[in-house]
C-alpha cells in the first residue's frame, strides 16, 4: 500500500512537471516573483479549504468515540467502512467542482454574466444527476460495497450495511454543499466560501452527532451525517440566493 500511495504521487508529480514546462502551454512555469498581497488574498480565499482540512480529524475521533460508547469496536469499524464509501462518492463532486471553478472565476472577471449565470444553472443540474445515480448505485449496492471490507458473517457486516443505506441519503446534499463553497471560492469569496465550510463540517456535524444519538441512539449516530448536510444546504441556499444579484448568477 506504501508504495502504491507513493507511485500514485510519483506519477502525478512527473505529469504536472511535464505538461507545465512546456513554454507554449498557457500555463507554464515561470521565474517566481513575491507579491505579498497576490499571496494573501489567495490564502484568505482558501479558508474553507483549510477549515475542512482542520476539522475532518477531530469530527472523525468524535464518530470513533460515539461509536465506541454505544456499539463499542464493532461501531468504530463500521463508521470507518461508512466514510471509505461516502469518501469515494464525495470525490465525484469535488471533482467536478474543482474542474468548473475556473470557468467559473474566467466569466466573473469578464463580466460575462450571461455564460455565468448559464454555468451555474447546468452545475446544479449535472450535481443533481450525480446524486441521484450514486444515491441509487450506493443503496443497490450496499452489501457488495461493505463486503470489500467486512465478511458477511462479520459482526461488523450487518452494522455497516444499515449505516451505509442510512448515511447514503446524505449523497442528495453533499454535492450541492461543496459546489457551493467551491462556487464562492471561485468568486473570490472566501468568507461565504469558508462560513459554509465550516458549518457544514464541523458546527452542523457537532450539534447532530451530539444530539441525535440522545434521542434516537445508534439510529441517530447514522442520521448525524445526512441531518448535517441537509442543514447546510439550507444555509448554501440561502448564501446563494443572498448574492445572486451580486454576482449576476
Amino acid at each position: 500500500m506504501a508504495i502504491a500511495t507513493g507511485l500514485g504521487y510519483s506519477v502525478t508529480a512527473v505529469v504536472g512537471l511535464f505538461a507545465f514546462s512546456r513554454k507554449k502551454s498557457l500555463l507554464h512555469f515561470t521565474k517566481p516573483v513575491f507579491r505579498f498581497r497576490v499571496l494573501w488574498n489567495a490564502a484568505t480565499n482558501g479558508c474553507s479549504e483549510m477549515a475542512t482540512a482542520l476539522v475532518t480529524g477531530i469530527i472523525t475521533m468524535m464518530f470513533n468515540w460515539t461509536m465506541l460508547h454505544y456499539v463499542g469496536e464493532n461501531g468504530v469499524a463500521a463508521v470507518t467502512i461508512i466514510m471509505y464509501v461516502l469518501m469515494f462518492a464525495s470525490s465525484l463532486y469535488t471533482g467536478y467542482s474543482y474542474g468548473v471553478a475556473p470557468m467559473l472565476s474566467f466569466y466573473y472577471g469578464e463580466h460575462n454574466h450571461a455564460k455565468l449565470k448559464k454555468l451555474v444553472a447546468l452545475s446544479g443540474k449535472v450535481i443533481a444527476c450525480i446524486s441521484v445515480v450514486t444515491v441509487a448505485f450506493s443503496f443497490v449496492f450496499t452489501r457488495p460495497l461493505v463486503s470489500v471490507f467486512a465478511r458477511p458473517d462479520n459482526p461488523v457486516y450487518d452494522l455497516a450495511v444499515t449505516g451505509n443505506r442510512v448515511c447514503t441519503v446524505a449523497l442528495l446534499f453533499i454535492g450541492f454543499n461543496i459546489f457551493a463553497s467551491g462556487m464562492f471560492t471561485a468568486l473570490s469569496n472566501g468568507v461565504v466560501s469558508a462560513v459554509l465550510a465550516f458549518s457544514r463540517s464541523f458546527v452542523f456535524m457537532l450539534i447532530t452527532m451530539i444530539v441525535l444519538p440522545l434521542i434516537l441512539g445508534v439510529n441517530g449516530i447514522w442520521l448525524a451525517t445526512p441531518a448535517a448536510e441537509l442543514m447546510a444546504l439550507a444555509l448554501s441556499a440561502v448564501m446563494f440566493f443572498l448574492y445572486r444579484k451580486r454576482y449576476g448568477y
